[in-house]
């Protein structure tokens, strides 16, 4: 059975299964913390970090454990980094874009590099893929013409074929529509200049998720921060200087 043919099949099941989940998986805060700073040393670099839960550090004790912590405190060796944190439990894409939309640019700054964690929830409320990527197209269009960004990095969707939070079979299909969201976000980055997909290796979640079984641990901040800084320093990091 292909899974087009499955899903529409299942489609009762998933639904059944997505209500007992909503009700009985633990609702985890954002932690508490900074959400904008400056840190370290070396040349300036404006970092933006944007999207949903995973992105607002949801799973960590604080933001020192989550993305924003972990990220700035990889780069902070090499750049004075002016970070802002724009994230929100349920963030989708198109809303986003829209609130970025109506934030005013001369407030929020400008800066050279965003780092987006979006798609799981496009995925749980079945968002059509086609439409997704729109949504992130007009997002990166937002960030280039209002904020200045010329570098954006986009981290792959979860592996939530391996999330002990979902029963099968709805972990079975939603694990598939967000390989499917994965790999064409990784098609549309690359036909973009100023644009990165970042995947998230994970083979296994053991040690990795939080008590709910959805969200990031501080391993996975960790090791998520330490895929993205990287690819900003191989970027923005000035060249070594030979000595005399």
């Amino acid at each position: 059975m292909g899974y087009q043919t499955a899903s529409a099949a299942l489609a009762p099941v998933f639904a059944l299964q997505s209500r007992r989940v909503q009700r009985v998986t633990p609702r985890l805060p954002e932690p508490p913390g900074p959400r904008t700073g400056c840190e370290g040393v070396g040349p300036e670099l404006r970092l933006l970090l944007l999207g949903d839960s995973a992105a607002a550090g949801v799973g960590a004790a604080s933001q020192d454990q989550a993305l924003s912590g972990r990220l700035v405190g990889e780069l902070a060796a090499t750049f004075r980094v002016s970070w802002t944190l724009v994230a929100r439990t349920g963030a989708t894409a198109a809303r986003t874009a829209r609130h970025l939309a109506r934030w005013p640019a001369a407030g929020f700054g400008v800066f050279d590099v965003a780092v987006l964690s979006l798609g799981l929830n496009d995925v749980l409320g079945r968002r059509p893929l086609a439409r997704w990527l729109e949504d992130v197209g007009a997002l990166a269009a937002v960030l280039r013409s209002r904020f200045a960004v010329r570098h954006l990095l986009f981290s792959g969707l979860p592996p939530v074929h391996l999330f002990p939070a979902f029963p099968q079979p709805l972990r079975w299909y939603l694990g598939a529509t967000a390989r499917r969201f994965d790999r064409a976000l990784a098609r549309w980055a690359a036909g973009q200049p100023d644009c990165e997909h970042v995947p998230l290796p994970l083979e296994s979640t053991a040690g990795m998720l939080a008590p709910d079984g959805l969200h990031p641990g501080p391993r996975a901040y960790q090791r998520w921060s330490a895929e993205l800084a990287p690819r900003i320093r191989a970027r923005w990091a000035p060249p070594a200087v030979d000595p005399i």
